[in-house]
């Protein structure tokens, strides 16, 4: 539970920070050229990209902890911590960087580009500010989760298990034998899926809710 927990107390600073900042700077150089929810795409695609560089790591220890094959050489997060340094980046830490990257840098384009207009349109139809921002991000999550989640899967199965013989193979590879384990079927595919995505939603929905009641509670 350390791993998630870490993320999350750090995500929405790093998510929201970045963003902003990169959104700011892009907007000198290209202002006029694009349009304010593309603007805020571009600088979403490059926030989850930094978002992957840091995070990668907890996500790695974390899923090897929950793999049951490790739990007798494995058992505690100092063991993986020195297990992991021992293998090189791409093997150790940094194991499934690229859907990674896919993944947050495609979640969160599409997140920052809808956030507003979606909020926007339902602030027009008579919902108070909170209840837009909620559903805004409830919303955008549910877009975002329904065609991204086999990257989750993959990655889960990428970094589950540790050591030269269990992470053999590049993503090509690896998502073929995840195909091959799930009988060729989406459904099987998103097997547990609608717990993950229903967390999601309810996730960022709050989160929408509390960064947009900040944000106007600091331009006021």
């Amino acid at each position: 539970v350390a791993p998630p927990l870490l993320v999350r107390t750090l995500q929405g600073t790093l998510l929201f920070g970045v963003q902003d900042t990169l959104q700011r700077r892009s907007s000198h150089l290209i202002a006029g050229r694009l349009p304010r929810p593309l603007l805020h795409a571009a600088a979403g695609v490059g926030t989850g990209v930094v978002e992957a560089l840091v995070f990668t790591p907890f996500e790695r220890v974390q899923n090897v902890l929950q793999n049951g094959r490790n739990d007798h050489r494995l058992p505690t997060h100092w063991s993986v911590l020195v297990r992991l340094s021992a293998e090189p980046l791409a093997r150790g830490f940094y194991r499934a960087l690229l859907p990674i990257i896919a993944r947050n840098a495609l979640g969160s384009g599409i997140y920052f580009g809808l956030k507003n207009p979606v909020r926007d349109a339902l602030d027009q139809q008579g919902l108070s500010p909170t209840a837009s921002s909620f559903t805004s991000g409830a919303v955008n999550s549910l877009v975002i989760s329904l065609p991204l989640y086999p990257l989750s899967v993959l990655v889960a199965n990428m970094q589950a298990g540790v050591g030269e013989e269990e992470t053999r193979g590049g993503v090509r590879a690896c998502a073929r034998r995840l195909w091959a384990a799930r009988e060729q079927s989406v459904a099987l595919l998103y097997r547990g899926g609608s717990l993950v995505i229903l967390r999601s939603c309810v996730t960022w929905g709050i989160t929408t809710a509390i960064y947009d009641r900040l944000e106007r509670g600091s331009s006021t």
